[in-house]
């Protein structure tokens, strides 16, 4: 069977950069080790005020375009996640092919183009389809194109300010791919909930709470179903683990999860028996309240093992360095916690050419999907090309006050004319309105 996978990733962060335990930490009176030890966090990004969903979607898709030596014919299909779109009607796509057209000879009227909205999970959905459609033969040669594009904004004093964040990643779904090859095997867990929601708004509802019970539950789920058609999992069987990163804490809490029922019935758990005891199972419990708070004290234990922690700082902490230092990207989280790995990879010299890595996505309302990924020949050639540090590196570094103009820029319910913190250079940028309300765009050089 013909391969199909990821072959090139690029990303655009938002220009701006908020300091989260020096700038945003002493005006909310909050201890700094809440942001950086809590939810480990350093800083976020924004965008600057020609910037949103568009422009960063198309400047990342442009980089991967320019860097593949690509035209819009070799585009068959172009596909956006994201849960911060404008129109309920006309997909981004059409807005980020429109603005490739401007600098590229020919156009995408051929491409098929579309929107794809589950929250965050978006983004992995739309790797699917572009999978699927590849294997179903109907791609005529041609690859997908999938961006993931979000600016993460939370009400003012919203507990989720401080996990703010924005940017977009590009990535190539072609056969015979230059990075990773996705497996056919899939698990999947999904239940109507409401734990983080947007009905008509701009800024999220959340029970956050609730947000976190309703991840670990619809991950296990999914890794329940995914062992159902691939057979048990093990940690040794996977060099990453990258999970969506709303926030790096988040992801210690599904780790310690994974881990645990990864372990049961295998010579890790009967290692840490004599430490730590064996993991309780439910027949022994005569409430279900009783065996959840006997699972909750052996994870509390389980995270204090070596074991645990050495797995930890292999397998689950490179993921997570991109999210770091710019907070979360909605749809695109999980897709920035794939590439942290294979950079951190990279700057070690690892070979992985072969190994897998499995994929933990989730989008709140809420569904969760696992699936497995084995890494390629020429994998580094095309890890290294994304530059991750340099678009870091020159974002610029806003005040607090400054914080407060750029979040009412982009808070839709407001209009304010702020000056942009930076000078836009060979990307595209937001323009203005057109005559029916449509957000205009232009390449600037």
């Amino acid at each position: 069977m013909t391969a199909v996978g990821i072959d090139a990733i690029e990303i655009w962060t938002g220009k701006l950069r908020l300091d989260l335990p020096n700038t945003f930490a002493p005006e909310m009176g909050e201890d700094p080790e809440k942001y950086t030890k809590g939810l480990g966090l350093e800083s976020s990004s924004f965008p600057d005020v020609y910037e949103d969903i568009v422009t960063m979607g198309a400047n990342a898709a442009k980089q991967l375009m320019d860097r593949k030596g690509l035209t819009p014919d070799d585009i068959g299909r172009i596909d956006v996640a994201t849960e911060s779109a404008f129109d309920n009607s006309k997909p981004v796509s059409t807005y980020i092919a429109g603005c490739l057209e401007q600098v590229y000879d020919g156009d995408f009227h051929h491409a098929n183009k579309g929107e794809r909205k589950f929250a965050c999970l978006a983004g992995t959905q739309s790797i699917d389809d572009a999978y699927n459609w590849i294997k179903a033969g109907r791609n005529r040669g041609r690859a997908a194109l999938v961006i993931a594009t979000d600016t993460a904004l939370y009400e003012r004093d919203d507990p989720g300010e401080a996990t703010q964040g924005a940017g977009a990643v590009a990535m190539l779904i072609t056969e015979n791919p230059s990075i990773v090859e996705l497996s056919t095997e899939q698990g999947y867990g999904s239940a109507d909930e409401t734990d983080f929601l947007k009905p008509n708004q701009q800024f999220p509802s959340v029970d956050g709470k609730r947000s976190v019970q309703v991840y670990l539950a619809r991950m296990r789920e999914a890794l329940e179903d995914y062992e159902s058609v691939s057979g048990d999992t093990h940690p040794d069987d996977f060099e990453y683990i990258p999970f969506h990163t709303p926030f790096p804490g988040m992801v210690r809490k599904a780790a310690v999860l994974g881990y645990r029922h990864m372990t049961r019935d295998t010579e890790i758990e009967d290692e840490l028996t004599s430490e730590i005891g064996r993991q309780p199972r439910e027949a022994d419990f005569e409430s279900r309240e009783e065996y959840t708070e006997a699972i909750r004290d052996y994870m509390d234990d389980l995270k204090g093992m070596d074991q645990y922690r050495e797995w930890y700082a292999e397998t689950i902490e490179p993921t997570l360095s991109i999210s770091r230092n710019v907070g979360n990207w909605y749809t695109g989280s999980v897709h920035i916690a794939r590439l942290s790995a294979l950079r951190h990879a990279l700057e070690r010299g690892e070979e992985l050419a072969g190994q897998q890595m499995l994929v933990g996505s989730y989008g709140s309302g809420a569904q969760a999907e696992v699936h497995a990924e084995t890494i390629v020949d020429g994998w580094t050639e095309h890890v290294e090309a994304v530059e991750v540090e340099d678009q870091l590196a020159r974002r610029y570094d806003i005040s607090f006050d400054e914080y407060e103009l750029v979040h009412d820029v982009h808070n839709h319910e407001k209009e304010v004319d702020v000056e942009a913190f930076t000078t836009p250079e060979a990307e595209f940028v937001f323009t203005g309105w057109g005559r029916m309300n449509e957000r205009r765009y232009e390449y600037v050089e």
